[in-house]
């Protein structure tokens, strides 16, 4: 079983969305010890936002018609997608920045969503590509948002789910820390709920695989 562990965050140590993304990795494999992990930093290893270079792989060109540098980017998005298809499960860490999820995690997606690899269009509609996964999305938040009227401007979540259930992903679970500069007590809530929300997803999980090899 293969996880791709992705973070986004640029705090280093002091960003909650690692603290929690490691955590979610490190409870999967205490339940599935032959998992094999390959970590993405997306603040070390970031792909360049979308231009008319890094957009390459969508025009459908031969490769004699690439320039040389559309032939380097098309590289980088064969490796992140081919890395994406290829794990069975993906711990994602998406702090929310300004209602939405970094740059940086969105420039990682903007490779990844690929018509013919990751979704397809269909005389019935668009179709995804990448499905039989698990995506743990380990959400925070220095606000509180969930239920609350705030919750229309949540375009981290909410948009995480669309894209990835556009590519097939159906089986997206959120780890959620929220209200982390709400004070301390808030914050001391936000990171015991989100425990509960790792234990809570991954046992299900194992369990449904449990099931799932014993049929």
């Amino acid at each position: 079983m293969k996880l791709l562990h992705i973070d986004s965050s640029p705090l280093g140590a002091a960003s909650v969305s690692r603290q929690l993304s490691a955590k979610a990795v490190g409870r999967w494999v205490a339940n599935h010890s032959a998992t094999t992990i390959e970590y993405l930093d997306l603040t070390v290893d970031a792909p360049s936002h979308l231009s008319v270079d890094s957009l390459g792989f969508q025009l459908g060109l031969n490769e004699a018609e690439l320039t040389t540098a559309q032939k380097r980017e098309n590289e980088v998005s064969e490796r992140l997608v081919s890395q994406f298809l290829a794990a069975d499960v993906v711990v994602i860490g998406a702090p929310m920045y300004n209602f939405a999820i970094p740059s940086q995690l969105k420039a990682w997606i903007d490779r990844i969503a690929q018509a013919g690899r990751t979704f397809r269009y269909t005389a019935n509609g668009p179709e995804g590509l990448a499905k039989g996964k698990t995506v743990i999305v380990v959400s925070t938040r220095g606000g509180a948002y969930a239920g609350q009227s705030s919750e229309v401007m949540d375009h981290q979540e909410s948009y995480l789910k669309a894209v990835l259930g556009f590519m097939g992903v159906t089986d997206v679970r959120i780890v959620r820390a929220e209200g982390l500069n709400m004070g301390e007590q808030a914050k001391s809530n936000a990171l015991s709920a989100a425990d509960l929300d790792i234990r809570s997803h991954i046992g299900e999980v194992a369990n449904e695989l449990k099931a799932t090899a014993a049929a």
